[in-house]
Formats: structure tokens, sequence, C-alpha cells
């Protein structure tokens, strides 16, 4: 019997496709998943980051400690983690469809239900609970796409989603102060409360609209024609068919454990990510640092990083493509992250200066997000894909759990956020030296 997800039918021997109706077929696609897709994943990183602006208001109502709002920020994260490989086996084993909508409105109760915090125990549990139920949605994502897009291609619509990662940032920026501070009061209500209500309720909608709205695989795509999906089957064949044949046994989970080059991705993402969650959840505290004190003033000056970062992520990635290197582009982005994050802690008079180095820190660690997880799926076993790439995500973004935390305890015990922000900066470079020295330049799938 055939998997759902796999994405696998049977191809005539050679479809005939020339160049400008291959480059229109995926338009066709991209036009019809992507944009769903995105403002999926923005919301889902609204939903994950909101806290940070939260805060502002949160630590002082509830009487948090920084340390206490680190923990909380990195619980979300053991859930996680716990849950993402279960969660990325079952989409390959269910298909993307339902496995979509189970995460999209189990997580937007969650968050809607933040609004009720009242104590750390409470806040904990909620946090726990939201990385549970958002678990698999990243890498489900990820692997979705391997059904639709040959590896040439990725980078460049991954960069999609990772611009989603700023775009958040920028609607967070743009209505989370407002609702903070105008709806503060209204039904009694603290304006923090409102904000975790409003930003969470979208989350359920978008998860009902997936049910009806995806399609489980390019085979099961009443918007293509029988030419068009033999063409995706035949350009997909060697990693999308394989990967849904096996993604789901315990084989290709061991097979997984057991390989090497899984790891030294995870020790990758890990040390990226630790870069670019400080940038998510701590920003609005780095704005306040630069002396702004107004809640809404400190959101609206988030957006300029995180915009720029949308933009310059998007334009890096397509380079990449167009060139076909990733390894050089990836070491620049990390090195030069790195640097920025240092120049942070130089504390220069000038709000405009200190925004442009925050803008450029944005830019570099977020565009190396899309061109790393252009690689994993073309240096993995195509047996163990799905496994693969969940592992991969799952064990790298415990930098959640590790990250918010260390940042709170360093901040909490110095006063300051100079002496992470040289922490996170080295664990960049060791990211850019891991790749260019242990990831072979060429794929090495098996």
């Amino acid at each position: 019997m055939s998997n759902p997800a796999s994405g696998a039918i049977a191809a005539p021997a050679h479809p005939a496709f020339a160049e400008s109706d291959e480059n229109a077929l995926y338009r066709k696609i991209w036009l019809r998943i992507i944009p769903f897709l995105f403002v999926c994943y923005v919301v889902s990183f609204l939903d994950r980051i909101n806290i940070g602006f939260a805060q502002l208001q949160m630590k002082h109502d509830l009487g948090f400690s920084d340390a206490m709002y680190g923990l909380g920020a990195a619980v979300f994260y053991i859930g996680y983690v716990l849950c993402e490989v279960p969660s990325n086996m079952l989409l390959a084993r269910f298909g993307a469809r339902r496995t979509f909508t189970r995460i999209m409105v189990l997580w937007g109760l969650a968050s809607v239900g933040m609004m009720a915090v009242a104590s750390p125990g409470q806040f904990y549990t909620l946090r726990f609970l939201l990385g549970v139920f958002e678990a698999g949605f990243f890498p489900g994502i990820v692997l979705y796409l391997t059904y639709w897009f040959p590896a040439r291609r990725r980078a460049a619509v991954m960069a999609i989603f990772f611009a989603g990662v700023a775009v958040a940032g920028v609607l967070g920026g743009l209505v989370s102060g407002w609702i903070m501070r105008d709806m503060a009061g209204v039904l009694g209500l603290q304006g923090w409360k409102w904000m975790f209500a409003i930003e969470g309720a979208p989350a359920i909608v978008l998860g009902l609209v997936a049910a009806f709205f995806l399609v489980d695989s390019p085979r099961q795509a009443s918007w293509l024609d029988d030419s068009e999906k033999a063409f995706i089957a035949r350009a997909s064949a060697d990693e999308s068919s394989a990967s849904g044949h096996a993604a789901h046994s315990l084989q290709a989970l061991r097979q997984v454990l057991r390989n090497p080059r899984v790891y030294l991705f995870a020790f990758i993402y890990f040390s990226l990510t630790c870069g670019s969650l400080a940038l998510s959840f701590w920003m609005p505290l780095m704005i306040r640092d630069f002396g702004i004190t107004d809640v809404v003033s400190i959101s609206l000056y988030s957006v300029v990083p995180n915009a720029v970062g949308a933009v310059g992520l998007i334009l890096i990635a397509r380079h990449s493509d167009r060139k076909g290197e990733r390894h050089r582009h990836f070491v620049l982005c990390t090195a030069g992250g790195a640097l920025a994050l240092a120049a942070l802690t130089l504390h220069l008079p000038s709000l405009a200066a200190m925004l442009a180095i925050l803008s450029v820190a944005a830019v570099l660690i977020f565009a190396a997000l899309p061109i790393f997880w252009s690689l994993p799926p073309s240096h993995l076993p195509v047996s163990g894909a799905a496994a693969g790439i969940a592992f991969i995500s799952s064990i790298g973004i415990t930098s959640g759990i590790v990250s918010p935390w260390v940042i709170g305890q360093i901040k909490m015990q110095t006063g300051s956020m100079d002496n992470a922000l040289y922490l996170l900066a080295a664990l960049l470079l060791a990211s850019g030296l891991a790749m260019w020295a242990g990831v072979p330049r060429k794929p090495a799938l098996g």
C-alpha cells in the first residue's frame, strides 16, 4: 500500500519539460503551497517569541526574575525536543494535512491559554505544552518541501520560511506593543494577556483551514495535471519516494542514530540557533538597553533589524542557489554574524549605529539558516530522511533549552549581556568551522 506522504507516483520514462515549462511548474507549486505555509510559520514563530515582548510587563506583574523568564523560555524547547522526532515520523506515516492540522490547533489553544498564567508553575507548564504541541511543525515543513522541490531549488524556498522568523519579529514589533499598551484594562485584563489571546487565536483558524487546503503529496494535487505530477515524481524520486517508504520505521531511526553526520549537522544547527534565538527572545531587552524605555517604541524599533533581516536573508539565499555554493556562504554569514554580535558590546552612544549593528547581525545569522537546511536532505541516507531531519532539528534546537537560561543567568549575575554575546559569537564561529571542515562539498546519499 502506498504511503500517503511519500509523494511517489509512477512516472513515464521521460516526461518532456523545457526549462521554461519547469520554471512555470515550480512557480505554480510555489504559489499554491508556500504562501499558506509561510503564514502558518509566521504565526507559529510569533506565538513562540511573543513572550519576549510579554516580559516587558509580565515579569513585573507576576514578580518573575530574568532567570525565571529564561527558564520559562527554555521549557518550551524541552517539550519540543521530546516530541519532534515522533511527530515527523507520524507525518511520514499519516500525511501532512492531518499532522499540520493537529499541530496548529493544539499549539493555538496552548498559546491562548498563556493569558491565564498567574504563577511560575503555570508559566512553565503552558510553555512546555506549547513546545509539545508545536513539535514537528518546522521539520515537517522541511520534509514536506522535499516532496515538491528538488535540492537545487530548496535554499531559496527555505529562505522564505526563515524570512518568516524575521517577519514574525516585524509583526510582533508592530502589534505586540500596541496590544499591551492600548488593550490594557479592557475587561479587567492586563495588556500581555490580550496579546497572548489575540496572537494565539489565528493558529487555531489556520489549523482548521489546513485540513481542507493542504494535500499530502503531489499525487493528490488536483491542481496538477498528469504530466506535471510525473515530472515532480521523476525529479524527486531519489529523495521523496524512498524517504516516505521507510521514514516511520524503527530501522530508519536506528540508521539515523548510527550516522555520525547527523550529529555533526546537529552541532552546527545548535551553535547557529543559539545566535538566532538570542535575537528572537532578547531583542526587546537589547533595544531597551540602547536607552529606549517606552514599550511601543521598543516594539517599533525592533521592526528595523527584523525587516532588514527578512529582505537580506532572501537575497543571500537566492545568491547561494544561483551560485550552487553553500559552504562559503554559510561561513561568511556565521563569521560576520559573530563579529556583529561582539560589536554590540561596544555600547555606542548612537542609537542609529547600534540598530545598524543589530540589523547586520540579524541579516547574517538569519541568512545562515536556510543555507544550512538546504544541505541535510542531500547528505543523509534517503531511507531515513524524515527521522534524520527531525533528529537534527530536535538535537540542534536544544539550544532553546540552554541559551535562554544561560543568558538569563549571565544577565542576572553581571547586569549585562556582554559576556553572553561573546559566548554566542564563539558558537557562531564554531558552527562555520564545523560546516567548512566536516561537511563534504558534494552530496553522498546512500
